[in-house]
């Protein structure tokens, strides 16, 4: 098996990222939220978001933030064959351009972990906010992220019409935590 990244040693870091995007309206927000704080995300975009948003997906990079391939569809990979699924991560590869990969769903066989894995850093994470969950009131999604970080976590959030409501309330109060703490929001560079 493939060595996946779960998080960084990093004694000052902390990695926030964005699975799912660019989406309008949600995108810019967060946008604006990270750089009030003077912080520093990663964003796992959808290729066919990217190709449908080019300006929002370039706003992302212009701001000094890190791409990453979420694929191109967003598809769970037990559910293709190994051809139809690196077929869609190269798809996405083709539009974004970044050596880090996040497999949606983190649902994938062995052996499209092995493929990916020639040719991406893969990248999970030790902290979901579940953000998208609209059961899960705002309070306890920040919960999920502020009770759990430490320097080097890996925080995934979701940059999605679906987890705005959780994630607009949790972001700004992690940002804050992440301050008071004395730690950075960082890209992820492997």
């Amino acid at each position: 098996m493939p060595d996946l990244i779960w998080e960084i040693e990093d004694q000052e870091g902390v990695f926030l990222t964005f699975d799912d995007g660019p989406t309008p309206g949600v995108t810019e927000w967060i946008l604006a939220t990270l750089k009030r704080y003077n912080a520093k995300a990663t964003f796992f975009v959808l290729g066919k978001n990217a190709e449908m948003y080019p300006d929002l997906y370039q706003m992302i990079i212009n701001e000094g933030h890190k791409v990453g391939n979420h694929t191109y569809s967003h598809q769970k990979g037990w559910s293709m064959s190994l051809e139809r699924y690196i077929e869609d991560v190269d798809f996405a590869g083709d539009i974004v351009h970044s050596e880090l990969f996040r497999p949606p769903y983190a649902r994938v066989t062995p052996a499209q972990m092995k493929a990916v894995a020639k040719r991406y850093k893969i990248v999970m994470w030790d902290i979901v906010s579940r953000d998208y969950n609209r059961a899960l009131s705002p309070e306890k999604c920040l919960k999920n992220v502020t009770d759990y970080i430490t320097a080097g976590s890996i925080v995934v959030f979701h940059d999605s019409e679906k987890a705005f409501k959780n994630m607009s309330y949790a972001l700004p109060r992690t940002l804050k935590k992440v301050k008071e703490m004395g730690l950075k929001c960082k890209i992820i560079e492997l």
